[in-house]
This record gives C-alpha cells, sequence and structure tokens, in this order.
C-alpha cells in the first residue's frame, strides 16, 4: 500500500490498475487456501509452513525483477499462494500448543507476528521505495523469507505426530455448516471495509490531509502499533465471550470507518484516527478466526483455518476493488471511507444473525429443566 504511487508511476499504469495488484494477490491467497491445504493435508505440518515459506521467498525475488505490469501480476499471484494456508496451518498449530482457555490468544500471538510485521515492514517498504526505488522493497523481502524460512526450521517444535488422513469430503461437508459459512462471510465483509481505505492510505493521506509523501512511512507506524494492541485486545475478549466480541469488534471498526471521514480533514485526528483503524481492524481478527474454528468439526479445521485466511484477503481483494471503483467512478477518493462503513455495517448484519442462531440451541437446552420440573410437579 505504501508503494502505490511509485509502482504506478514506473509502470505507467493508473491508480485503479496499481490497486489490482493489491487485488490479484488477495484473489491468490483466497484460491491457494484451500488448494494447497488439501493438496498437503498429508504432509507433516513444521514441513508445510518450511515449503510455503520458500514458496512466497521465490515469489518475492521474480516481483523484484519484474520487467512489466504484467510479469509482476503474476509474480504476485505466484507470491500469495503461499499465504492462506501459511496462516491457516499456523493458526492450528497455534491453538493445538495451548489449553482451551487460551485459544483466541494463542491465535492473537500468533497474528502479532503479522501485525509487527506491518508495523515495521509497511513504513519500512514505503521508505525504501521512496530511496532506492519500490524494487528495493521486494528484495527486502526476499531475504527476510531466507531468514524466516531458517527460523521457522530451526524453532517451530517437530510435528508429535504423523497427521491423520482425513476424506475431503468430510473436510469439505464440516466447512459447509451453516455458522461456518457464515464466519467466512463475515471475514470478507469486514475486510472489505478495512481495505477500502488501507489500500489507498498513501494517496488519502497526501491529497486529502495534506500530508507529504516523507510523513507517510512514521503515520503507518500508527497503524501498525494499533494493529498490536487490537490484536490483543480481540483475543482477550474472544477468550472470555465469543459472540459479544466479534460484535463489539465489528461496530467498533464501522464506527471509525464512518467517522474517518470528517477526520482526515485535520492533520492530528487524521493520524490519530489511522491509529484507531488500526485497532478496530485487528481487533476482528482473534473472534473472526476462532469463530470458524469452534464451529468446524475438527476433521475440517485446517481447510476452515485456511479458508478464512482466504476470506480475509478475499475481503483485501473487493476492498481494494471497491475502493479503486470509488475514486475512478465516483463519488471519489474522499467518500471511500463512509463507502467502507457501509461495507462493515453489512458483516455486522451477518454477525448479529449468526450470534442470534447460535444462541437458540442454548436456549433450548436451558428450557429442558423446567419443563422437566413441570412433569414431575404435575
Amino acid at each position: 500500500m505504501g508503494l502505490l504511487l511509485q509502482v504506478a508511476a514506473d509502470l505507467q499504469v493508473g491508480l485503479a490498475a496499481a490497486g489490482l495488484l493489491i487485488s490479484g494477490y488477495a484473489l491468490g491467497v483466497f484460491v491457494g487456501a484451500p488448494v494447497l491445504t488439501v493438496a498437503t493435508g498429508r504432509m507433516p505440518r513444521k514441513a508445510v509452513l518450511v515449503a510455503l515459506m520458500l514458496i512466497f521467498t521465490l515469489g518475492n525475488i521474480v516481483c523484484a525483477i519484474a520487467p512489466n505490469y504484467t510479469v509482476l501480476m503474476i509474480a504476485r499471484v505466484i507470491t500469495s499462494l503461499a499465504h492462506g494456508t501459511f496462516f491457516g496451518v499456523g493458526a492450528v498449530v497455534a491453538t493445538g500448543l495451548v489449553p482451551a482457555d487460551k485459544k483466541a490468544s494463542a491465535i492473537s500471538i500468533m497474528f502479532t507476528g503479522l501485525t509487527v510485521a506491518t508495523l515495521l515492514g509497511v513504513p519500512a517498504g514505503a521508505w525504501l521505495g521512496l530511496q532506492f526505488g519500490w524494487r528495493s522493497t521486494f528484495w527486502a523481502v526476499a531475504v527476510i523469507g531466507v531468514i524466516a524460512t531458517v527460523v521457522i526450521a530451526t524453532l517451530v517444535p517437530a510435528d508429535r505426530s504423523k497427521p491423520e488422513p482425513v476424506a475431503l469430503r468430510r473436510e469439505v461437508k464440516a466447512v459447509l455448516h451453516p455458522q461456518v459459512l457464515l464466519g467466512l462471510a463475515m471475514t470478507v465483509l469486514g475486510f472489505a471495509g478495512v481495505f477500502t481505505v488501507y489500500t489507498f492510505i498513501q494517496p488519502i493521506l497526501t491529497r486529502i490531509s495534506g500530508f507529504g509523501e516523507a510523513a507517510v512511512s512514521p503515520i503507518l507506524l500508527v497503524f501498525g502499533g494499533g494493529m498490536i494492541l487490537g490484536n490483543l485486545i480481540g483475543g482477550r475478549f474472544a477468550d472470555r465471550r465469543l459472540a459479544p466480541a466479534l460484535i463489539g469488534t465489528l461496530v467498533a471498526l464501522a464506527a471509525v470507518l464512518g467517522i474517518m471521514t470528517f477526520a482526515l480533514h485535520h492533520q492530528i485526528a487524521a493520524i490519530a484516527f489511522v491509529g484507531l483503524l488500526g485497532v478496530a481492524a485487528f481487533a476482528t481478527v482473534p473472534p473472526l478466526q476462532l469463530w470458524v474454528l469452534q464451529k468446524t468439526d475438527p476433521a475440517g479445521q485446517n481447510l476452515a483455518s485456511s479458508l478464512n485466511i482466504g476470506a480475509f484477503n478475499l475481503g483485501n481483494a473487493l476492498g481494494a476493488w471497491l475502493g479503486g471503483a470509488v475514486i475512478e467512478h465516483g463519488p471519489g477518493l474522499g467518500a471511500v471511507t463512509w463507502v467502507a462503513a457501509l461495507v462493515t455495517v453489512s458483516g455486522l448484519v451477518l454477525a448479529l444473525w449468526a450470534a442470534r442462531l447460535d444462541a437458540r440451541p442454548r436456549r433450548r437446552e436451558a428450557s429442558v429443566p423446567a419443563d422437566a420440573a413441570t412433569c414431575v410437579a404435575s
């Protein structure tokens, strides 16, 4: 996101076309997550994580040397194929290492890696692109990918047992549960709202808030700090009461996006709301991921978890496309935030519906003792 203007200028494409490089990556995650999860289902999970990091690293090298827009788009898609399965398998591994009442916190700790990477990587990447050209950022990511591969191979615990083979039909059946599908849809719509804005954060800050390009990197640090805080808050709340945490975080996200429309015209308020967007956006991650895992039969958890990572990125792709459409075809850059808020509200409506469906069995169970007592008394 911090390189959008430089990439568009160097490859001689429009801002919306440059935004599609983000959509292409996100769609690759969405497609690659279920395909690679099924393909690697019989492999040890540690080996899967190492192999996926190698794909990611090689893909970024191709991005760095891409001679034109088409090659860059293809390289982005190849790179993205590893993403969904990596975080999906990682979430399952993380929850398997802790007691039942700490599963959301385990997910939030794992995703803290993502938030710290965003805190450091996005502004660092934007700075590298500004100083040395956007290709230098991809080279830096490739080097980090090599280091990450070595770290995973060295430090991630070896699998204690060989994964039990699960029939594809059983995995798919587990994922097709209505509550799982609602969870995936909530993830798509919630993060479509986030990325409708965040994809175009560089032109928003420079053209609406009046900041210089050099100020974008430090402001993105504020967003990254908000991500870390929000991720930890979301994990803590989700461990206590999952459904209220899910609804509450989506309400907060919609509110921040809506109010941000007005805050962007004042520089101090704009910085504050960039930070609040980070908090609100990533507070939703642990409850959304845990909802999908809890509503899925254990046989389908790897696939469901990976699909939910894909759903985050489908939201990313839809958000980038929607933001580009609002900019290119009206009502313009200034409307991106309130359009994003409406998208998130649609995800909130699904969350309320899912919570209502979830409460029905508990209400029926609670009524059984009372009915039994009435029978005994009669």
